[in-house]
């Protein structure tokens, strides 16, 4: 079967990009421009570039001179095996951070706490009333000043009574995993979930998701020996992240595979 012709105009104005002819920030020739270079109607060079918009190649200009330009392409690798290692860093932002920054990335975030009643599915998962609260404890990630990903962190209220530093408006030094291990709260096992959906308003809003990407949610529940004492969200912009784990021998791995190379 022939391939579309919409396709074969994005498939070569990605070549360009990827092969560096256009550079981040070019502008791509205008629609009339690509009519006549493509022989192609204005409905299928508008399905061309919708393609490269939706992949995160390009992004269209606001103002009365509009068009598209190429955009950054900045892909993180999360090692979700290094995630919160007790001999990693001394936070879970410093760990993020220090992930970011050993691939080459500028890392920043910006922080927000909240009560909030627990939906029904975390109230299960944190064996907890329906209906109760939790304090909610939220980030919003950024690598070279785009955002990344958003991480919602859910505590039981009654634990937040317990260790009142969690309600504190402000990042936690240690990690709030450390700060509840030095509370007799020690997490001995968690039960990672991965799941890859639409973005909801909120995720669009916050990633500055383009129409029809995805996001990837790592999800994370953290135990101790008597009981579940927190549930953490994070949903990755689909086409800026990629989440990695090795199970085994860690040495064996980056032997062949370098960039693995344990901490």
């Amino acid at each position: 079967m022939a391939q579309p012709k919409y396709r074969k105009i994005a498939d070569d104005l990605r070549h360009q990009i990827v092969s560096g002819a256009l550079r981040v920030g070019d502008r791509l020739p205008t629609e009339p421009q690509l009519q006549d270079q493509y022989a192609a109607s204005r409905n299928t060079v508008r399905d061309a570039t919708a393609v490269l918009v939706n992949e995160g190649l390009v992004e269209r200009v606001p103002g009365r001179s509009g068009g598209m330009v190429v955009r950054e392409k900045v892909t993180l690798t999360f090692h979700a095996h290094r995630a919160e290692m007790p001999a990693g860093p001394t936070s879970e932002t410093d760990a993020w951070r220090s992930e970011v920054e050993r691939q080459g990335y500028e890392a920043s975030q910006e922080f927000q706490l909240t009560i909030e009643v627990l939906p029904p599915e975390l109230a299960e998962r944190l064996h907890a009333e329906p209906g109760s609260a939790a304090v909610l404890r939220r980030c919003v990630r950024f690598i070279n000043r785009q955002p990344s990903s958003v991480q919602d962190t859910y505590y039981p209220m009654d634990l937040a009574d317990e260790v009142r530093e969690l309600l504190s408006p402000t990042d936690i030094p240690q990690g709030t995993t450390r700060l509840l291990a030095e509370r007799g709260y020690v997490q001995t096992g968690y039960y990672d979930e991965y799941v890859s959906r639409m973005p909801n308003p909120e995720e669009t809003a916050l990633l500055g998701l383009q129409r029809g990407t995805p996001v990837l949610l790592h999800i994370r529940t953290g135990y101790t020996e008597n009981r579940p004492v927190r549930v953490s969200i994070t949903a990755f912009a689909g086409d800026r992240n990629r989440i990695v784990a090795t199970h085994g021998d860690a040495a064996v791995i980056a032997k062949f595979r370098p960039e693995e190379e344990p901490e």
